[in-house]
């Protein structure tokens, strides 16, 4: 349904319901205590973001970041909390997704933030960042996981978000080359979990699909999926899932029988008028992406955080189980640990881990010093709130 159809619809949908006659007066009476309770809460909102506009200008004159990942989970418990002690029935997801658009709009009055992630619209990354960020923030196609990077690292974004891992691909290699590359120059600001389903996209048949498009961790986590229903189909790598919709759709408007396809998001095929054709065809349907949240700054401590770190060890015999020992011996989790050709010399390799805890806690920090005397190089990425919930 294109936006003016859309629209005359909704017209036409208003126009009924106000002209409509009125049902028993037990219902009447219920909806004007709805628009009693409306205008109270629209006044509330009012209320909350004067103070917002207050806060926003004590935040300027004294450099605290707008933004800030340990006061939105302090604001999401609390509003979580009220909801269980007033018995719903509003599931926590709704409050939540309420929550976040309210300080979206808080996000503006204090002031404008723009957001980098990897696109085009319709990505993964662009479904985190909103979903994490809200609709009243700028959002900013950067077209590559290091246009992201520099982009924040210059202060072009105030912030950008981009994925880490993935529970069935593992790690982004894109990005972990990112940190590798920058070392230490953006910090790990917040985490964000989201659930990802994958569409099979075509404006043709099933059967006269010839080449696939998407990106390469994408194949991977519908791989079983393909090699059943497409096993001699050829599959393309793209920049971005959303970006392979696009592929599609120009080679489909160039030659309708191109038998070009994609796998990406359901919401990309409705942003560019792709049909369409399987939902769901990841091989788990619990599959999950990381993102993190980067920034020039560096965050708060919240209480129950994460700390990434990236390290080259040194040259001998046992040094990475002796930084890992390190960790062990000072009761520190690690919930990952991933590794990339370090990029100078052949068979040396970065390592990626994520320890439990705050670089300013004081276990945490003895783990640190004590694990750099066995690298050549260690970076702390950044501390930042553990992620609570699935987007």
């Amino acid at each position: 349904m294109n936006k003016r159809h859309a629209s005359s619809e909704a017209s036409k949908s208003v126009s009924s319901e106000e002209t409509a006659p009125p049902g028993p007066p037990a219902l009447a009476a219920l909806r004007a205590r709805v628009d009693e309770l409306d205008r109270r809460l629209v006044e509330l909102l009012n209320e909350r973001a004067r103070l917002i506009v207050e806060i926003g200008s004590v935040k300027r004159s004294s450099g605290v970041p707008i933004y800030a990942p340990h006061r939105e989970q302090a604001v999401l418990r609390k509003v979580l909390e009220a909801n269980a002690t007033s018995g719903g029935p509003l599931p926590d997801r709704t409050i939540e997704a309420v929550y976040r658009e309210i300080m979206s709009g808080s996000f503006a009055l204090e002031q404008p933030l723009r957001i980098g992630y990897l696109g085009p619209a319709g990505s993964y990354s662009h479904q985190a960042a909103v979903k994490q960020f809200g609709q009243s923030v700028s959002f900013e196609d950067l077209h590559e996981i290091a246009g992201v990077f520099t982009e924040v690292q210059r202060g072009h974004c105030h912030y950008g978000l981009v994925p880490i891992e993935n529970s069935l691909g593992g790690g982004i290699v894109e990005t972990m080359d990112a940190f590798r590359d920058l070392r230490g120059e953006v910090n790990v600001y917040a985490e964000v979990l989201l659930e990802v389903h994958h569409a099979l996209l075509a404006e043709c048949e099933p059967r006269a699909i010839r080449r696939i498009y998407s990106k390469p961790e994408v194949f991977s986590q519908c791989r079983k999926w393909l090699a059943t229903q497409f096993p001699k189909v050829e599959l393309v790598a793209a920049p971005s899932t959303s970006r392979a919709v696009q592929i599609a759709l120009e080679e489909t408007e160039k030659d309708p029988q191109c038998g070009s396809a994609a796998i990406a998001s359901s919401l990309a095929g409705q942003i560019y008028g792709m049909d369409v054709l399987f939902e769901r065809i990841e091989d788990d349907p619990n599959n999950i992406t990381r993102f993190f949240v980067i920034a020039k700054q560096a965050a708060a401590p919240s209480g129950d955080d994460k700390t990434s770190i990236m390290f080259k060890t040194a040259d001998k015999p046992g040094a990475l189980v002796s930084v890992l020992r390190v960790f062990e011996e000072a009761g520190i989790n690690l919930s990952h640990i991933d590794k990339r050709p370090s990029g100078r010399v052949n068979w040396r390799y970065t390592f990626f881990i994520d320890a439990l805890g705050h670089r300013e806690d004081a276990a945490m920090s003895r783990a640190i010093a004590d694990a750099a005397a066995h690298c050549e190089d260690l970076v702390v990425l950044g501390s930042y709130p553990r992620a609570k919930r699935i987007l």
